[in-house]
C-alpha cells in the first residue's frame, strides 16, 4: 500500500460541554450547535431528542422507554503529507456509544453518521462554484471527486482505522430536494419502510467514488426517508441496536437543519418529493444558523485550497494517478 500519507485519529466526546476545537470545520452539525450563549443548553436538548428516539425504536423488553442511552464521539482524522511534514484536518465522523441501563454494559455502535470533510467543501463550493461561473448550462468538471472519494477508501482501507473500528462506516444524510422518491412494498423491523430516487443525485455519484452504496429507509415513527451510504451489506452487517443508534443521532439532526422535511406535520406518502419551503412543520427549541452554515461551506473549501490542493498539487496528482482500490 502506498505510505505517502498517514492517518492519525483523535476522539473527544460530544456531551453538553462540548467546545469546538480550532481545527474543527464549524459548519459541522455538532459544532455549529456548540456555539453561542444557548450552546449548553442546545446540546443538552439535542442529546435528550437522540435518547428519546433511541428508546422509542429499542422498545422490546424496554417498557418505560428508558432503557439506553446513546454517547457521541467526534473522530477527527488528520493526514499528514510526508513530502510536507505537514497535517491536514481531512475528515470529522461521528461515532455512537450505546448505554444499557439495565445490564450495565457499553456497546459499540456505528461510525460514520455525520460526515465533515474539508476537501468535499472544495470540491462542491469552490471547483464545482467555478467551473459553472458564466457558463450556459450546468456542468460537472472532469474527474471531479476521484481524489476525495481515494482519500476516503484509502483512510477506511488502513490500518489507522482498522486498529480503531470494528466494522465499516454508514453515513446518514437528508434526502434531496430536487428528486422524487416512491415507497416500495421493502420492509425493515429497524430501517423503516424503503423508497427508491427517480434518479440519481451528484451526491450518490460524489458517494459513489467514496466506493458507497446508498438506500433510502422511512424508520418508524418518521416523517421522511433518509439516506443511507454503507460498504457491504447494510441490512445484514449491523444489529438492530447499531442501526438504531444511527438513526436516533441523524434524525435528530436533521429536525433541527431540516425542520421542513424531518420535522414536517404530514408524513411521507407512496410518492414523495422533499420540499424545503413546507410551511407546514414545527420548529424545535434548538437554536442554530443555517444561513451562515452555506456561507461557511465556501470559506472553509478555500482554506483546503490554500492549504491543502494548490501546494501539494503534483504529490497529490501523482499519487491519486497510482492509487488504486
Amino acid at each position: 500500500m502506498n505510505n505517502d500519507f498517514t492517518f492519525a485519529i483523535k476522539s473527544v466526546c460530544l456531551d453538553e460541554n462540548y467546545h469546538p476545537s480550532d481545527s474543527t470545520r464549524i459548519t459541522t452539525n455538532f459544532a455549529n450547535l456548540a456555539r453561542g450563549n444557548t450552546r449548553q443548553e442546545n446540546l443538552r436538548n439535542a442529546l435528550k431528542m437522540m435518547n428519546n428516539s433511541f428508546n422509542a425504536l429499542a422498545h422490546w423488553d424496554n417498557p418505560n422507554a428508558d432503557r439506553y442511552s446513546v454517547e457521541l464521539e467526534i473522530i477527527s482524522v488528520n493526514m499528514d503529507i510526508k513530502d510536507g511534514d505537514y497535517s491536514f484536518p481531512s475528515i470529522e465522523i461521528l461515532k455512537t456509544n450505546i448505554i444499557d441501563h439495565k445490564t450495565k454494559k457499553r456497546i459499540e455502535g456505528i461510525v460514520g453518521n455525520n460526515f465533515s470533510s474539508y476537501v468535499r467543501d472544495y470540491d462542491f463550493s469552490v471547483l464545482l462554484l467555478n467551473h459553472n461561473k458564466n457558463q450556459p448550462k450546468f456542468s460537472i468538471p472532469d474527474n471531479f471527486g476521484d481524489l476525495h472519494g481515494k482519500l476516503f477508501q484509502y483512510f477506511v482501507n488502513s490500518n489507522t482505522y482498522k486498529n480503531n473500528f470494528s466494522k465499516p462506516p454508514v453515513i446518514c444524510l437528508s434526502v434531496s430536494d430536487t428528486k422524487t422518491y416512491h415507497r416500495t412494498e421493502n420492509q425493515h423491523p429497524v430501517l423503516g419502510v424503503e423508497y427508491q430516487p427517480n434518479e440519481s443525485s451528484l451526491t450518490e455519484q460524489y458517494f459513489q467514488k467514496m466506493g458507497l452504496q446508498v438506500r433510502y429507509f422511512m424508520p418508524p415513527n418518521s416523517v421522511a426517508p433518509l439516506a443511507f451510504y454503507f460498504f457491504g451489506d447494510l441490512l445484514n452487517d449491523y444489529t438492530s441496536l447499531e442501526l438504531i443508534s444511527t438513526i436516533s443521532t441523524m434524525e435528530t439532526f436533521q429536525k433541527i437543519y431540516r425542520p421542513e422535511i424531518y420535522n414536517a406535520n404530514a408524513v411521507a406518502g407512496k410518492c414523495y418529493q422533499p420540499n424545503l419551503k413546507n410551511l407546514d412543520h414545527s420548529l424545535t427549541q434548538i437554536i442554530y444558523d443555517r444561513e451562515e452554515r452555506s456561507q461557511l461551506a465556501i470559506e472553509q473549501g478555500k482554506f483546503a485550497e490554500e492549504h491543502f490542493i494548490k501546494p501539494y498539487q503534483s504529490v497529490l496528482e501523482h499519487w491519486s494517478a497510482n492509487y488504486s482500490v
